[in-house]
């Protein structure tokens, strides 16, 4: 397979890289793609050095599959160029994901709903990702009627910009910073070291932010299913690798968590981390690096019937992100839709 990889010296398209490698992805020929400041640099994959190319010379030579994370104006104005060549686009950005015609995708719950045809698809959110790897084979079972969600989301959501300035503001705290702390190149508009932001992208008129309006949105479109409710408040929080969240599930029928435990447990890419008396639970310190979704403190909600409390972590930059991209590409070689 010959690979584009759109946004290649980013932070998700580094990792997008390192899964394909890890992964064995059939890499024939890999085409690394990035903005013209970065047309002519390095990146490395399989221990060889890969020269960037422009947008147009990756057209040109005409990939089988373009894995992009270049930001939404970029996907909005190359993906199309892509698709009209022949060339499969996987879409990390949210330029598409509520697009009608789109399909959006999270493999292990609705990749069969894919076909040839579909030339751009949307890969999901990283919150969402992680949270319907869970709610997908519970709503099977039991069907959601209401989901509240608070997330606790690392700064490697926001970027290398974001990592940066945590690092420079636990430096400056920790060791005393080299410069002023004004001269702290700042992509929050608070400091991010020892503080929670309750602002996630930003804020629309009716008082939520963006990644609340995807969370809330999303879901539903991949579980196909706009019968149940959902509603969010996101927060970053001063880690790096890693989003938490926490869950509280009403469901039209009544549950048994031992049962429930156990469908998580079967469910491919889940893993349930969920005994208290040894303090086993999911943290974003065992999910850095790896690609399974954690779920645990499960609990019923005493408050109301058919209720429940659980705790989701996952690694944003790979299953909510690379791994998962890269996952949508092995189902369309393996299921000969490319």
């Amino acid at each position: 397979m010959k690979i584009a990889v759109v946004g290649a010296t980013g932070m998700v398209g580094q990792v997008m890289l390192k899964v394909l490698e890890e992964r064995n992805f059939p890499v024939t020929e890999l085409i690394p793609v990035a903005s013209e400041k970065s047309i002519g640099k390095k990146v490395k994959y399989k221990q060889k050095e890969f020269s960037v190319v422009s947008i147009e010379d990756a057209i040109a030579a005409k990939p089988d599959i373009a894995l992009f994370s270049a930001g939404g104006s970029s996907s909005l104005e190359f993906a199309p160029k892509f698709a009209e060549a022949g060339i499969t686009v996987i879409d990390n950005s949210s330029a598409w994901r509520m697009d009608p015609d789109k399909k959006l995708i999270v493999p292990e719950i609705n990749a069969d709903v894919l076909t040839k045809e579909d030339k751009i698809i949307a890969n999901p959110n990283c919150s969402t990702i992680q949270l319907v790897m869970v709610l997908g084979p519970l709503h099977e079972k039991y069907r959601l009627k209401r989901v509240i969600i608070s997330t606790y989301q690392s700064v490697t959501g926001t970027g290398k910009a974001a990592v940066d300035q945590l690092n420079a503001e636990t430096e400056f705290s920790v060791n005393g910073y080299k410069d002023t702390e004004s001269n702290i190149s700042k992509v929050y508009p608070y400091q991010i070291f020892k503080n929670a932001l309750p602002h996630c992208d930003v804020f629309s008129d009716d008082g939520y932010t963006k990644e609340e309006i995807k969370l809330m949105k999303e879901p539903k479109k991949i579980l196909g299913d706009d019968s149940f409710s959902l509603t969010a408040t996101a927060v970053r929080v001063p880690i790096q690798g890693g989003h938490s969240e926490s869950v509280n599930i009403e469901f039209e029928n009544e549950f048994d968590l031992d049962e429930v435990r156990k469908i998580l447990s079967e469910t491919p890419g889940v893993v349930v981390m969920d005994n208290v008396e040894k303090n086993e639970y999911p943290m974003p310190l065992y999910s850095e690096g790896k690609d399974d979704v954690f779920v645990g403190r499960m609990r019923r909600d005493l408050t109301q019937p058919k209720t429940m409390n659980l705790w989701i972590v996952a690694d944003n930059l790979r299953k909510g992100a690379a791994t998962n991209a890269v996952q949508i590409a092995e189902y369309l070689v393996k299921n000969n839709l490319v």
